[in-house]
């Protein structure tokens, strides 16, 4: 089984509910000189970010993952939640001066999101290192610093270690020359729907020349599953029914987690994208990237109960 290091961002998510709709709010004639004030009576503070959506999901799955991110002075509560659940906070560099990334998100009665990010240590990214001595054998780049994303494959690639670009909304930052080297470095590439598109667009390739390129490329789809394009074959992989469809926050992130397990493990592309898939269906019937909690046990259960096997040995 390989050590699985996942590069990425740490961030919080403060998310406040206006209890109105904005559109009641915003005149369309008046928005070249636009001052509003929402009030939020409703407000909750999650713990997000790429890097700590994956390895909170590995840790489910019974992985002790190796976290590297770079975060800001603002990080203890982060650190004794992740220290509490028993994963390894070595790994994060505090970086002085500067806040851990975050989002505020104000969502109304439709839906609609106003939301403002601020990057602050992430952009700090590349201060980290991948070197042969983490001993890791698997890792992911996912959305964090352009500067440190680039880094790290690169260094990754030096030191032996495959690993699975995921662009994320990163994927505008990396002009086509980049995507280019990121694709000649990795291993493996995962993107959603849309950022498959955009990836076609600033290559002016099509997916399926892409995945010649890498071991596997994986295209996400939602609630209509997933394509896994390996080996000049074509896997389909189907969605697992939620209990509840609650929040999509942390799913892709969620859905990767199942992947880099998989490939681990040593277990064929079916098998992986299925575990990705159930690791969606849990993530999302609950509220937040990582309030949901289910046994390694509970989700081979979910699993076996979904596709009627399991790739779990022993």
């Amino acid at each position: 089984m390989k050590k699985i290091l996942v590069t990425g961002s740490i961030a919080y998510d403060t998310i406040m509910v206006f209890p109105d709709r904005f559109r009641n709010h915003l005149l369309a004639d008046q928005l070249h000189i636009l001052n509003v004030c929402f009030l939020t009576p409703e407000m909750r503070r999650e713990y997000g970010g790429t890097a700590g959506n994956i390895a909170y999901n590995l840790k489910l799955l019974g992985e002790d993952a190796l976290v590297m991110a770079t975060v800001g002075e603002d990080i203890q509560p982060y650190l004794e939640r992740f220290e509490a659940l028993g994963i390894a906070t070595r790994l994060l560099r505090r970086v002085p001066g500067q806040f851990t990334a975050q989002a505020f998100i104000t969502t109304d009665l439709d839906d609609n999101q106003i939301t403002a990010f601020h990057p602050g240590a992430m952009n700090h990214s590349h201060q980290n290192h991948v070197t042969r001595e983490l001993g890791a054998g698997l890792g992911i780049i996912a959305p964090a610093g352009k500067d440190g994303m680039l880094q790290h494959a690169r260094e990754c690639a030096q030191a032996g270690v495959a690993f699975l670009f995921d662009p994320g909304q990163g994927l505008p930052m990396f002009s086509g020359e980049e995507i280019g080297e990121f694709l000649r470095l990795a291993d493996y590439v995962a993107v959603n729907d849309y950022e498959g598109k955009l990836l076609e667009e600033k290559t002016g390739r099509r997916l399926e020349a892409l995945a010649r390129e890498v071991k596997a490329l994986v295209v996400t789809l939602g609630a209509k599953g997933s394509v896994i394009h390996a080996a000049g074959q074509r896997h389909e992989i189907p969605s697992v029914p939620a209990q509840a469809v609650l929040d999509p926050t942390g799913c892709g992130d969620a859905y990767r987690a199942g992947l880099l397990y998989g490939v681990a493990h040593g277990w064929d592309w079916p098998s992986a994208g299925k575990l990705g898939s159930v690791m969606g269906a849990v993530k999302i019937a609950h509220r937040g990237a990582q309030n949901h909690a289910a046994a390694r046990d509970e989700i081979e259960g979910r699993f076996r109960k979904a596709f009627g096997y399991s790739p779990w040995k022993g």
